[in-house]
């Protein structure tokens, strides 16, 4: 054999076998190869990231790096994230980009709910727009965009994205709107698909930004499913790459302008988030050295705002140049700045009604107010900006202005800007439904039959709706069963634990832990002046007075819009100026408004309903089919009609669920008492 026989290597490859542990799971060898290789590429980019990142601190590397980002080669934009080396965390680190922030948000079941609509609803709400309107919606080819063809695509979707785009420097761009499309472009490129999208532009803060909204389904139909790190960090390197192809790459001379102006502000800043970040042990040394002309800058800055947290107690000088950073510093600045954002928006808001308060008068209440506050809604806007959930600013009659959060948008869905509102602390006390079950059940077990017989036996149910009466709390045990409290055993029989009253009292502090709140008008003092109708200053007139009532603010202006309703009411005769000088008000005075307004109201739906009003009697049994509300200054009032004549009932939010059905119920002292899911068979 020569020499060249023996340097020869000539493989024969065998049958290629699958390591899959099932049937049916086989894959081919060179599926299997590229997988490899791409796990193997992507952990070795995430090690190459971490070493830079521990190289530059002048700190050692892990000797093992776990990947981050569980989801990187899931979902539409995989293949984005794994090109750009973008999982596990992104920084603006390419020169002169243009910083941009991404809020994002994954709502389940948005259309089916109703939070979709809602939140459609609040981004369009009024004051948004450049010029103070309301806000505009538009998607991909249309300026106007219909929201409701919208929500009807996205009704049955599985979820919802949500995006709040943020430009540092929006204010400069040319075209909000075609930069929001340019993006949204882009994102489809890199998704792979057709998106179904509408947007807002926001001129009512400090930054313009864009609300962003993607129903959950791609161009096939199916869900939309995206990368995670595509949606943390993707977006965002386009809509800098975007805001930096338009405006230009941001110059060192641009940086330290922006960076100087950060070096006085309340709030947490990029200096001090890079600070943190290179503090070892919450040291950061900064003495001067020599060779380091490019750093001396940066240096400058940050002692500047060393200075500033040391005068604030967040940061101490142990030597020249040689800092601790305070362990409260990080959430001290969040605090400072979420709290100057909320003054803003306070001044903001009184400005936008003619008025102006000092800001040592406003209170900012983290949860439910301990005492109640009774004001008009000056302000009323998303929380979080990408949920549901609502803040009202309300200029109370106390002289001061508040500030509450997380309000349920369905407790205020009523309330306008100019409204009359009272927020209390959260609602605590047992439902007497609750002691009357505990009361009933024997041996742990409560019949519905049993209270009925006991129920007719006392004869203290108003009206003898006795049946109605034991529904309600068969409906409240129904409640208390979703939340795994109470066990049905059959139609009559309910179980009912031993720490029953405990659980349901923690059950319903859980639920009502937000404020308790209700609307007093949806009229303005200005239009409650000359209402003809029982206003909320009515009841003001002839109840306590105005002892509670500041001499400054909202205060004053109801003293004089209550002097201004006496002077209405004594023109037509409602009320009397005695000779002391003292009003008498007519008797019974606000059920002869309510009654005189709900006969006007009345008279007017029929004009175009076509069909006859007739007012309902005190004591009366109204039945007929709900069709819908109307607001009046006595208030909220039901449509109830029947196929030769309708009548206005005193609304209660029981019925909201009953629209376009049949109902019931017994009108009783100005309201009324529903008998609500009921069945009624044919009399004779």
């Amino acid at each position: 054999m020569s020499g060249d026989d023996d340097n020869r290597f000539r493989p024969r490859p065998g049958r290629v076998r699958s390591d899959a542990p099932k049937a049916g799971q086989t894959k081919s060898f060179f599926s299997q190869v590229k997988k490899i290789a791409r796990q193997q590429s992507t952990a070795a980019s995430s090690r190459h990231s971490a070493s830079a990142k521990s190289a530059s601190s002048g700190k050692a590397g892990p000797k093992h790096n776990t990947f981050a980002g569980p989801g990187v080669r899931r979902g539409r934009g995989a293949s984005f994230v794994q090109s750009r080396h973008i999982a596990g965390g992104w920084r603006h680190s390419a020169p002169g980009m243009r910083r941009v922030v991404i809020k994002t948000r994954f709502v389940k079941g948005a259309g089916k709910s109703g939070k979709a609509a809602a939140h459609l609803r609040y981004i369009q709400r009024d004051g948004t727009s450049r010029d103070g309107e309301r806000g505009q919606l538009y998607s991909a080819g249309e300026d106007r965009a219909d929201g409701d063809a919208f929500l009807d695509r996205g009704k049955d979707d599985r979820h919802q994205f949500r995006f709040i785009v943020s430009p540092e420097d929006a204010a400069d761009l040319a075209d909000l709107t075609g930069y929001t499309r340019e993006l949204m472009a882009q994102v489809e490129t890199d998704l792979g698909t057709k998106l179904d999208w509408v947007a807002v532009n926001h001129h009512n803060t400090g930054h313009p930004h864009v609300h962003v909204i993607v129903n959950g389904r791609d161009a096939l139909g199916e869900d939309l499913v995206i990368n995670g790190d595509y949606l943390a960090n993707g977006i965002r390197e386009r809509a800098s790459e975007l805001a930096a192809l338009e405006l230009g790459p941001v110059t060192e001379i641009e940086q330290g302008r922006k960076l100087a102006a950060e070096i006085d502000q309340d709030r947490l800043t990029r200096i001090d988030r890079a600070m943190i970040a290179e503090a070892d042990d919450r040291f950061i040394d900064l003495r001067h050295e020599p060779g380091d002309l490019r750093g001396q800058s940066d240096r400058t800055l940050r002692l500047r705002r060393l200075g500033k947290l040391g005068d604030m107690g967040l940061a101490t000088e142990h030597a020249p140049s040689v800092w601790e950073l305070s362990e409260r510093l990080e959430p001290t600045l969040r605090e400072m700045g979420e709290r100057g954002d909320i003054v803003r928006t306070m001044q903001k808001a009184l400005r936008a009604e003619g008025a102006e308060r000092d800001p040592m008068s406003f209170e900012i209440h983290d949860a439910a107010p301990a005492t109640p506050i009774i004001g008009r809604v000056i302000d009323k806007h998303l929380s979080d900006e990408l949920g549901e959930n609502l803040t009202l600013v309300v200029d109370g009659i106390d002289g001061r202005t508040h500030h509450v959060s997380g309000i349920d948008p369905a407790r205020v869905e009523d309330a306008r800007i100019g409204s009359v509102v009272e927020i209390g602390p959260a609602d605590g006390a047992a439902r007497p439904s609750d002691r009357a079950i505990i009361g009933m059940a024997e041996d742990g077990i409560y019949r519905p039959s049993r209270h009925l017989e006991q129920a007719r036996f006392e004869g203290r149910v108003p009206g003898g709706e006795y049946e109605g009466f034991v529904d309600a709390h068969v409906r409240r045990l129904e409640a208390l069963r979703r939340a795994g409290i109470a066990e049905r055993i059959d139609a009559d029989q309910w179980r009912i634990p031993d720490d029953f009253e405990a659980r349901v009292a923690a059950h319903d502090a859980g639920r009502n832990a937000r404020a308790n709140i209700r609307v007093l008008s949806t009229f303005d003092l200005d239009r409650q002046i000359g209402s003809d109708g029982a206003t909320w200053l009515d009841r003001w007139l002839v109840g306590a007075g105005t002892s509670d009532l500041s001499v400054s603010g909202f205060g004053e202006q109801v003293r004089e819009a209550m002097d201004r309703r006496r002077e209405t009411l004594i023109d037509r005769g409602d009320a009397i100026r005695q000779v002391d000088g003292r009003t008498a008000y007519r008797r019974n005075l606000i059920a002869t408004l309510q009654e005189r307004e709900v006969a006007r109201a009345g008279d007017e739906l029929a004009a175009k309903k076509t069909l006859p009003f007739r007012a309902a009697a005190d004591g009366e049994t109204v039945t007929g089919k709900f069709t819908g509300t109307v607001q009046l200054s006595s208030g909220k009032f039901a449509i109830v009609e029947k196929s030769h004549e309708f009548t206005l009932v005193p609304w209660r939010p029981v019925i909201d669920r009953q629209l376009d059905r049949e109902v019931s119920g017994i009108v009783q002292s100005g309201s009324v008492s529903w008998q609500l899911g009921r069945q009624r068979g044919l009399g004779i």
